[in-house]
């Protein structure tokens, strides 16, 4: 099992007078003064002010956050407006407090060794894929050992975020919060937003004519937990995302019969690959070589024609539809249900009657009880003044989905605002060292380009979308391993390749070749783990290491007609082409003879 151990380096000097220790460390770098927060003057040493940085929400990004701010030797301030941190994947029965919460049955759907946090694995014995539970333990094992509850302000709610006069100079926020009816002002250097993006439901009800005539139950998946209110019930679920298809199959072990309706269709993925693996595994840095040097066409041929082949999407009602984007959901029992009739898949709802549902491929579902809209959530910063609060809400606007463009000094941060291909979790760690390098600007550490040239290229993007000279890629998901190296190229962090095939070959194979974990982006640069070279070599161990819980004596293999044919297949193959060649030779020597014997006309 992996030691879970600090990765900052001892840099004192112990045996020396701490004038000397002083003297010495300026000596011989110079720039070491900076980055420890030193000043000297005369014979005293004293600590400069550390920045202070305002963190909204505890979540998974914010959690990230807090530890990113201390390894930069940041003072985080952690606001959080629930009882408890984990955000989401905090369950609770109801939804009253107007927080989205994980439903009760939820199972992650990116393996464990590729939604971790990259100097803090996984224990061994933990499934590859969790419950919500078990997802919300590794959470607290997280911030408890590296101490980050003391930072966090709980059943506070920030109220307002504001830049101070004095802002182009300073880059300072006035942050108020509320705490029990109480308010409260502070100063901070830099802002840290890591509130999410499942903040309210996206419920069009306008969207959709008649829906005010219907006389049944409607709801949004961000009020659903468990599925016993729902039995016997016909049920309609909208939209086929990972979450609509969870709740299909988890309401069809009750209902009287669930409706799937989508307007665009969905590739189905198991959580299982070849050989019965993680198929995040198969998520390598070879594979997205190959993804990027081929031709895009090539390459989505092969995968539909893949996936195909393993589910005929099109038999199931499930092909994506006709100029449609690609979409992808994780789901192992969803064309089971379809199999079996629990699930039946429908076309985009075109009219609502008082009890029935008009799709549009024109058939009609009568006796709809329930219909449960699983379409997506809307997110934004009631905090934020404008122009600032619609500037953040335009993904396409932040520099690498991070920084706002149009502020003089970059120290206001959005985490977790991003869509990606991988581990969200991943995702708002490496923003959030990301960002903590960038507050410390004044020590040289990171910087990125002024405002008045990001927001220039982030204006003329948004106007060629308006034209439609460029496609809008916003809602897209990222590549997950092209942002991770994206980002943490600009710290310094992300592995040197072929340096690596010439110092450590077999630790560059499986950088290479294997799956991409987290681990890899702290073998060098910024915040170097000395423990993530052995988390890469022992990664695929911890994937194996739950499924074995039956041990098997191996015995003796019966003796088959494979196990003769792989002990003497080659001798005998020797053999029989032995004596191949010498009938061959023998023939020929007979034949020879006969025709010195016989005229062809005799014979004749």
């Amino acid at each position: 099992m992996l030691a879970r151990t600090g990765h900052g380096r001892d840099l004192t000097t112990s045996n020396l007078h701490p004038e000397i220790q002083v003297f010495t460390v300026k000596a011989i770098c110079p720039w070491l003064n900076t980055i420890l927060g030193f000043t000297t003057q005369g014979n005293s040493r004293k600590r400069t002010m550390a920045k202070k940085v305002a963190v909204i929400g505890a979540g998974v990004s914010g959690l990230s956050s807090i530890k990113c701010c201390l390894d930069e030797n940041l003072e985080p301030t952690c606001f959080e407006r629930s009882s408890d941190f984990g955000g989401l994947w905090k369950f609770a029965d109801t939804s009253k407090d107007g927080m989205t919460r994980v439903y009760r049955s939820l199972v992650t759907n990116v393996c464990k060794e590729m939604s971790c946090y990259s100097d803090f694995p996984f224990q061994e014995d933990y499934p590859n894929f969790m419950s919500h539970e078990k997802f919300w333990d590794y959470l607290r094992e997280f911030a408890e050992h590296f101490d980050l509850l003391k930072y966090i302000q709980f059943k506070t709610t920030v109220r307002s975020v504001t830049k101070r006069p004095d802002f182009s100079e300073t880059g300072q926020w006035d942050v108020v919060t509320e705490t029990e009816g109480k308010q409260d002002r502070a100063v901070f250097d830099a802002v840290m937003v890591c509130t999410g993006q499942f903040l309210s439901p996206h419920l069009p009800l306008e969207s959709f004519p008649g829906i005010h005539k219907f006389k049944g139950q409607i709801l949004h998946s961000q009020e659903y937990r468990i599925p016993d209110a729902f039995r016997g019930k016909r049920i309609l679920v909208v939209g086929l995302g990972n979450t609509g298809g969870d709740l299909a199959v988890e309401l069809s072990g009750i209902a009287s019969q669930v409706f799937l309706s989508t307007r665009t269709g969905a590739w189905v993925l198991s959580r299982s690959s070849g050989g019965g693996y993680p198929f995040n595994m198969m998520q390598t840095r070879w594979r997205n070589f190959l993804v990027r040097v081929l031709p895009s066409r090539f390459i989505n041929w092969t995968q539909e024609r893949k996936m195909n082949k393993i589910l005929n999407h099109e038999n199931y009602g499930l092909s994506i539809a006709k100029g449609k984007k690609p979409k992808f959901i994780v789901n192992d029992e969803l064309p089971a249900c379809i199999l079996c009739g629990k699930v039946t898949m429908k076309a985009s709802v075109k009219d609502f009657t008082e009890s029935s549902i008009i799709f549009e491929d024109g058939t009609i579902e009568a006796n709809i009880d329930v219909v449960i809209f699983t379409t997506g959530y809307e997110f934004s910063f009631p905090f934020f003044e404008e122009p600032l609060k619609s500037l953040c809400t335009k993904k396409i606007m932040l520099y690498k989905r991070v920084f706002p463009p149009n502020l003089e000094r970059t120290t206001l941060a959005i985490i977790g605002l991003i869509s990606l291909n991988g581990s969200i979790l991943v995702g708002t760690e490496f923003q959030a060292r990301w960002a903590t390098r960038v507050f410390k600007e004044n020590t040289g550490l990171c910087s990125i380009p002024p405002s008045q040239k990001l927001m220039a290229e982030a204006t003329k993007k948004e106007q060629l979308i308006k034209r439609g000279v460029i496609e809008d890629t916003s809602q897209d998901k990222l590549n997950f391993i092209s942002y991770m190296d994206e980002l943490t190229q600009c710290i310094g962090a992300k592995p040197n390749i072929p340096l690596l095939f010439i110092k450590d070959p077999r630790l560059a194979w499986e950088v290479f070749f294997g799956p991409c974990t987290p681990y890899q982006y702290r073998l060098m640069g910024p915040g170097r783990w000395d423990g993530a070279r052995n988390a890469i070599l022992t990664q695929w161990d911890r994937t194996v290491k739950p499924l074995k819980t039956r041990i098997v004596p191996k015995s003796p293999e019966p003796t088959s007609l494979s196990h003769y044919l792989k002990a003497w297949g080659a001798p005998v193959l020797i053999v029989s082409l032995l004596l191949i060649y010498k009938s061959s030779r023998f023939l020929e020597f007979v034949q020879g003879k006969l025709q010195g014997r016989f005229s062809p006309y005799q014979i004749l």
